[in-house]
């Protein structure tokens, strides 16, 4: 099984910093010189973008041989992607460039699996391949590596095989970070000791309404994070609007889409991990997550549908709801939720149902949180093993963890259907 490390990378001088900086320049450098030469090519009426210059004898004094290597192989992985996109009508544009000097390239390097190797303990530390010139120019012995320190507390400190290392300067924490790819023994995988079921409601204004067959029910709310990134959102419009002709971005509206983009995606992956835990320790090893496919363009507002595609990106979070799961020896099944929003759970009704932001109310006397109904009336269509719900849990995002807020523990409001609690 594949899995990520991360952590921070820390050069010990400001010689080591400066090398470290030349290293992942080099690295921007030469993928812009390759890119370039592929898009004229596929430019050209008989031009081949597979067939690019040697650029081992011009980089590789600085960066290795073997890191040349990396980044062409990284270039041609990006124009693989993008012709199978194309052939699928769904390319968004060709491979980018890694900046440029007079604005400053993005600072990223791919180092092979067997030109570096990590040690982790007290005194942390991270070896990687140099050129020889580099090695001259900083006093590193020719049989030598480039040292520098590592920090964090990777989950996967024993593997099986370590996979491409990427190095990159991250401009929003001014921090050296890196990203390692390891295989692990599927041994290691934990196994929950029950066998109950959950069901996933996914939404816009809550990110994830979740009801088990124990009776526990979790709400993920998002509204505060997607009013952040809407104000990101028109802060890149406003700069936007003052380039001039035929420029389409700088350096800063740049920083703020990977700011937006960052942002989203640490809130995802907690909100992942937080409630996979919790449902492992409930014995939960199936969790059914409700398919979008159709579902939004037929009932679901225009705005409920930018939250959920633009700010939520649905397929990213349940491809990590599937990522996570596997480590905790839980499936994830997607499945249609139709209908699931609009029915009433005590007469069964769609046509006699309400909605109002949170609420649903029926013609026959129910009322409930609407998120919640459908995640417990999504489970109900799944198992008939399904005990009274218990007082929800209500999670909110602080930057940091989805912590449980006050309306966790409110008193459940008097409902026609008692199984069904009610979250503000």
């Amino acid at each position: 099984m594949k899995r990520t490390n991360t952590f921070e990378v820390i050069p010990k001088s400001d010689a080591d910093e400066e090398l470290l900086r030349r290293l992942l320049d080099a690295s921007a450098a030469l993928w812009n010189e390759i890119n370039y030469e592929r898009h004229k090519n596929f430019a050209g009426s008989d031009g081949d973008v597979w067939d690019i210059s040697e650029y081992r004898g011009r980089y590789g004094g600085t960066l290795g041989a073997a890191t040349v290597q990396q980044i062409e192989r990284k270039n041609r992985e990006a124009w693989r992607s993008f012709f199978a996109l194309k052939k699928k009508g769904e390319a968004n544009g060709k491979p980018g460039f890694w900046g440029n000097a007079s604005d400053g390239r993005d600072l990223r390097t791919y180092i092979r699996n067997t030109s570096y190797s990590i040690e982790w303990g007290e005194y942390s530390r991270l070896d990687i391949l140099v050129g020889q010139d580099l090695k001259q120019e900083y006093g590193i012995e020719y049989n030598e590596r480039f040292r520098l320190e590592v920090r964090g507390n990777p989950n996967w400190k024993e593997y099986e095989k370590q996979g491409r290392l990427e190095l990159f300067y991250d401009e929003d924490s001014k921090q050296f970070r890196a990203f390692q790819p390891v295989t692990i023994d599927n041994s290691r995988l934990a196994h929950p000791l029950a066998d109950e079921i959950a069901a996933l409601d996914i939404g816009a204004n809550n990110l994830v309404a979740c009801t088990t067959t124990t009776g526990q029910q979790y709400l993920y709310e998002g509204r505060d994070l997607f009013k952040r990134f809407r104000e990101t959102t028109r802060e890149i419009a406003h700069l936007q609007s003052k380039l001039e002709n035929q420029r389409r971005t700088t350096k800063r509206i740049k920083r703020l889409y990977r700011r937006r983009t960052r942002r989203r995606n640490h809130a995802q992956d907690a909100l992942v991990r937080s409630l996979i835990k919790r449902l492992f320790h409930e014995g939960v090893t199936t969790i059914y997550a409700g398919d979008l496919t159709g579902v939004l363009d037929t009932h679901w507002s225009v705005r409920a549908n930018e939250k959920t595609h633009n700010f939520w990106a649905f397929r990213r979070f349940v491809n990590r709801l599937q990522y996570t799961s596997e480590e905790f020896g839980i499936d994830v099944e997607i499945r249609s939720e139709a209908w699931t929003s609009q029915t009433c759970p005590k007469c069964g009704s769609t046509t006699n149902t309400t909605r109002h932001q949170d609420t649903l109310t029926c013609g026959c006397g129910f009322e409930g949180h609407a998120d919640l109904v459908a995640s417990e009336t999504f489970l109900r269509q799944q198992t008939t093993e399904v005990r009274p719900m218990a007082r929800p849990v209500c999670l909110k995002w602080d930057d940091h963890n989805w912590s449980e807020s006050p309306c966790s523990h409110r008193p459940n409001v008097v409902h026609t259907n008692p199984k069904v609690t009610s979250v503000d």
